[in-house]
């Protein structure tokens, strides 16, 4: 006859069903269209956590290292949704207790809970007669929770026991992992492809094809990062240069090849977006952006230093003071000159233009 428990309570499997090798635990549940849940088992020491993430058997691990935990999903028949064999007296020394877990494929992303899961229970068979030995029906307490554990094996002594648990967890199965030490469940960042070994951790990302219910999302895709741009260390004790194009944006750390549209290219220090910039424009057409200071092209020939062209509003040239006296000083001398030269000669006539004679 099966003992029907209450959360919290216990039976011993040696009196209740004597001589039991094998501990076949049936979970089941009664959810709408669109739920999909999942059964496992956890092996603990001692300290109530797993030696190993091994040791949890899930959908992704369907045996334990020593092969006494065996999931068998809905191969069982009858009711049960899915269900979990265990044989007694294969489970290592060192494993105290067995926690079986039921939750609920991705519920965060579409919602749900055990507030519309019904008639949920777990219980204890014996395969060899086909017994029912102990059952307890499981109620959430909140409602809101997306994982939750049914009930667990443990020793007492030489003897088995099994508990009803009832314990929820909010995080779902990720929840659970954490309070029993497996850290297998986050999805580790991309890597090279290595050689599977029998210690390799083991991996709740995604349900492998052909469980129920939809695949988990492939990973997002993430653009490779630009090279870095190369920065031009300081000299200890010298001052920052700062940004060649506007020394607004900063010391100058990235030295790149500028080709200027009037000049030859040379070498300069910029800030890492003017770098950027150049090095992403073809030379010599790099177009300067706004707010850099720009050399403002003189129309004419190009002036001795010292002198100033100012562009007037006109479209005219204007002179500085010192420009114009020094061109009236040379109106004076070379007149002086010129008179002197052409004192004793005929009258020359210059004509100011070009006479049509068939060359123009």
């Amino acid at each position: 006859m099966s003992v029907a428990l209450t959360k919290g309570g216990n039976v011993s499997l040696s009196r209740q069903a004597p001589g039991l090798r094998v501990a076949r635990i049936g979970l089941g549940w009664t959810v709408g269209a669109g739920y999909d849940l999942d059964a496992s088992a956890l092996l603990c020491g001692a300290d109530g956590k797993v030696g190993a993430d091994r040791n949890f058997v899930f959908f992704n691990n369907l045996r334990s290292p020593d092969g006494s935990v065996r999931h068998q999903g809905g191969s069982g028949g009858g009711a049960d949704r899915e269900q979990i064999e265990v044989r007694l007296a294969e489970v290592s020394a060192d494993v105290e207790r067995i926690v079986f877990a039921v939750a609920i494929y991705d519920a965060a992303q579409r919602r749900q809970s055990f507030g519309q899961v019904r008639g949920a229970y777990v219980r204890v068979i014996d395969p060899d007669g086909g017994t029912e030995v102990a059952r307890y029906d499981v109620a959430p307490e909140a409602g809101s929770e997306t994982a939750m554990v049914f009930g667990e094996l443990y020793r007492h002594g030489a003897d088995w026991k099994f508990r009803a648990v009832g314990q929820g967890y909010a995080a779902g199965l990720a929840g659970i992992a954490a309070d029993f030490g497996v850290d297998v469940l986050q999805p580790a960042p991309a890597a090279p492809p290595a050689p599977v070994s029998a210690a390799a951790p083991v991996s709740a990302a995604a349900k492998p094809a052909g469980s129920a219910g939809p695949p988990a999302p492939p990973a997002p895709v993430v653009p490779a990062a630009a090279p870095p741009v190369p920065q031009t260390p300081t000299a200890p004790g010298s001052s920052p240069v700062t940004c060649f194009f506007d020394p607004s944006h900063g010391a100058g750390t990235t030295a790149v090849l500028w080709s200027p549209q009037w000049g030859v290219p040379r070498q300069i220090e910029t800030c890492v977006a003017c770098a950027q910039r150049v090095q992403t424009t073809v030379p010599p057409f790099y177009t300067p952006q706004q707010g850099y200071p720009q050399p403002v092209p003189q129309q004419g020939y190009p002036q001795a230093p010292g002198q100033q062209v100012q562009q007037g509003q006109g479209g005219g040239r204007r002179f500085g003071a010192g420009a114009l006296i020094g061109a009236g000083a040379a109106g004076l001398v070379g007149g002086a000159l010129l008179n002197e030269a052409f004192d004793d000669g005929p009258e020359v006539v210059v004509n100011n233009y070009y006479e049509d004679d068939g060359l123009f």
